[in-house]
């Protein structure tokens, strides 16, 4: 599917986005890695990454998907969104030159993948939008070769691409960074309504496994009623078995004056998520064993117990049960 179309003699517009950056011959769009190469829209950055890294599943963080195994992660330079708190900003901020970077073709990511014993590959660091010919043609080696893939986004693609591109994806975990609009417009430099078409369709109309990351930050998006707002969403559009992950913000870019988020803060997001009926609710960037435990929906059962991002017990049953109750655990175990 062509991800762009010509504007006029010498502009090209991309297409892949909500921002639909509209770029003269030579020029690269909001997200610095795509570019106007004359004939069309080119990702630079494709066949470079900033490395590849070996992590535990739930460092994307994905609880639910293939506890305790392992994920080749890697990421390339740029991003579609402008946030301002941005934890990754030395490689999405950028400006490096992606030819500095190591050369990794699909195939030797699949093939590292394979050698090391990883049972997927996360497309993380950056978001997988503005690489997306790049982790689209991993996504499809590595299906052939049995070997799964996780997507790390924001969520900040136009629909037609999603479809495209979660049809590969077993797994994502999408950051809603905020249930305002104008959180997202001063922070983010983006539209909320965007995310929440995507997260729509990924829940209900894809094979992908779903997970939801909220990171708060103190006087920007702890507000009690908006996160009530955002789990009501949750419950209302893609049901109370999706797990979320609310995570602690640290001081970065250009808030380096926020302060880290309060373990009070957490607890109480954590709280209002379980009241109104989320049935999978986690802690981030904090070390809290029982907010760290996955719970049987249905008698409260202690299934999978963790330290950080280590499972030091899985007490599921096969097919992914309660030994107890044999209630299924929404997930793929």
């Amino acid at each position: 599917m062509k991800h762009f179309k010509k504007f006029s003699d010498d502009k090209i517009q991309c297409l892949l986005c909500p921002r639909e950056c509209i770029l003269k011959t030579g020029q690269r769009g909001f997200c610095h890695v795509r570019k106007n190469t004359g004939k069309q829209i080119e990702c630079v950055s494709y066949g470079y990454t900033t490395g590849l890294a070996i992590d535990p599943i739930e460092k994307k963080p994905l609880y639910h998907f293939y506890p305790a195994s392992k994920v080749l992660s890697f990421g390339t330079l740029g991003c579609n969104l402008g946030c301002l708190f941005c934890q990754n900003y030395s490689t999405t901020k950028s400006r490096e030159d992606e030819k500095t970077l190591l050369k990794a073709s699909p195939e030797l990511v699949v093939l590292t993948a394979s050698k090391y014993g990883c049972k997927s590959i996360a497309f993380t660091y950056n978001d997988p939008v503005v690489f997306y010919e790049y982790a689209l043609d991993t996504a499809k080696l590595a299906q052939e070769r049995g070997i799964k893939t996780v997507a790390v986004s924001a969520g900040y693609l136009n629909l037609d691409f999603a479809k495209e591109f979660f049809a590969y994806i077993d797994a994502v975990n999408i950051d809603l960074k905020a249930f305002s609009n104008q959180f997202y417009e001063k922070n983010c430099f983006a539209k909320l309504e965007k995310i929440l078409e995507i997260i729509r369709y990924v829940a209900n109309e894809t094979n992908s496994h779903l997970e939801l990351t909220n990171l708060l930050i103190e006087e920007e998006n702890t507000d009690t009623k908006q996160i009530k707002e955002m789990c009501l969403w949750i419950v209302d559009n893609i049901g109370g078995n999706i797990p979320l992950h609310f995570s602690a913000f640290h001081p970065a870019w250009k808030m380096l004056e926020k302060p880290i988020t309060s373990k009070k803060t957490l607890l109480k997001a954590y709280e209002i998520a379980q009241n109104i009926g989320l049935k999978y609710i986690y802690t981030g960037n904090i070390w809290n064993f029982k907010t760290s435990t996955t719970y049987c929906k249905n008698c409260s059962k202690p299934l999978i117990l963790r330290n950080g991002f280590e499972v030091i017990e899985n007490n599921l049953l096969p097919a992914g049960k309660c030994p107890d109750c044999f209630t299924k655990c929404d997930g793929v175990f």
